[in-house]
């Protein structure tokens, strides 16, 4: 693989230790996967935060770097993934002191590579926004989904550790889909389901997840989708499956230039029956929940105003929480969306998601969810059901499912 003057300087250490290593281990992928040379990224979204998620071997790998003058590269705007919990409102949530110590140690390494920005799964909300053509490396499947095929930037479906790599080198790979050959559809999806909200196109994100694994789906048929409605389906189809590129038709800027691909690759269907029985995974049927919970992927101003409006004069029953980023929380706050919520019973949180956050440490046993994403993972360790946002509010406020 070719390297520049620059990127041979830094991987013979002029740079540190750490750059280093970082860029040894990006040379060494892209030889794997036949990279001819390194680009340079704009945007690096990083995940690996959560101490749930990396335990004691992350935790001293990044204090490891951090010691060894792994700093961010300045031209490089770098966001990080959520958190096990909120920084500041970590014991409203009941997380065990243990925990927070070990995971404010894990923000502190960050921090001292310079990057503090994000705590966030929707970085594209969070002023990283990068746009069309620009190559990036984000890690965080639901953002990979969200930045390559509603933004048209182009990034691999990165780890933690590359992520890290390429925001302290300032480099990537040339493989994957920073290739134009790789961003072409793989797989035709006639959808012929009627899709109502954001959780209808999550049903088709993970049923297409499911029987089509890393598929480049081009969609046909869908008529309307904005913000919540993408966020949906990527995070659903990088859930079920690993999908970290899609297309639909008329709506996304790269679907144009593929449409006469899309009719000489496989072809599938979506009926409404298919899309129905995919619910049936994530069954309500049960009368109350340890938690209501919303904001996976991060909530939108849009959707915690709509929240609070559902909310207004009311007060909920039991623990619903909201999870958000500190940009939206702030803009929130500011046309006192957050204090209408707060009103009601709802707790705010920063910096984290229940699907990252050790839930089973705070004694949750049943969560309920408006995401396919969440009822996914949180499936694997308590249970999940799952209903629209409107729902998920009434139950809230009931206290509990209604005959």
């Amino acid at each position: 693989m070719y390297l520049t003057g620059e990127e041979e300087a830094v991987l013979d250490g002029e740079r540190g230790e750490a750059p280093a290593k970082l860029m040894k281990l990006l040379v060494a992928l892209g030889e794997i996967y036949g990279a001819d040379r390194m680009l340079k990224v704009s945007s690096v979204h990083v995940s690996g935060v959560s101490y749930k998620n990396i335990g004691t071997p992350g935790l001293e790998l990044l204090e490891d770097l951090a010691s060894q003058e792994g700093r961010i590269e300045p031209e490089v705007k770098a966001t990080l993934n959520p958190a096990g919990m909120d920084l500041e409102k970590w014991r409203l949530m009941g997380i065990p002191e243990s925990f927070a110590g070990k995971q404010l140690q894990v923000y502190e390494a960050f921090k001292r590579m310079g990057v503090s920005e994000g705590l966030t799964c929707t970085p594209y909300e969070a002023d990283n926004k990068p746009g069309l053509c620009e190559s990036v490396a984000w890690a965080e499947s639901s953002a990979v989904a969200y930045v390559n095929s509603v933004l048209g930037a182009r990034t691999n479906r990165e780890s933690g550790i590359t992520a890290l790599a390429s925001a302290i080198t300032g480099r990537t790979p040339n493989y994957g889909f920073h290739l134009e050959e790789n961003r072409k559809p793989t797989l035709l999806v006639d959808v012929e389901a009627r899709l109502e909200d954001a959780l209808d196109f999550g049903g088709l994100g993970y049923l297409v997840g499911l029987n089509h694994g890393n598929a480049v789906p081009y969609f046909r048929g869908v008529k309307a989708g904005g913000l919540e409605e993408f966020k949906a389906l990527g995070s659903a189809m990088a859930s079920s499956g690993a999908v970290a590129l899609y297309h639909v038709e008329k709506i996304t800027p790269e679907a144009a230039k593929y449409k006469k691909e899309a009719e000489n690759v496989e072809k599938t269907k979506v009926s409404g029956e298919m899309l129905r029985r995919v619910f049936e995974r994530f069954p309500l049927n049960r009368e109350r929940f340890d938690c209501v919970f919303l904001g996976c992927p991060h909530c939108s101003l849009e959707k915690l105003k709509r929240v609070a409006e559902m909310v207004e004069g009311k007060r909920v029953k039991g623990r619903f929480w909201l999870c958000t980023s500190r940009r939206i929380y702030s803009e929130a706050l500011k046309l006192g969306i957050v204090e209408a919520l707060k009103g009601a019973g709802v707790l705010i949180l920063r910096d984290t998601c229940m699907v990252v956050a050790p839930l089973k440490d705070i004694g949750f046993e049943t969560v309920l969810a408006d995401s396919f994403k969440a009822a996914h993972y949180l499936s694997g360790s308590l249970e999940a059901s799952l209903a629209s946002t409107k729902r998920c509010v009434e139950i809230a406020i009931e206290g509990r499912v209604k005959p």
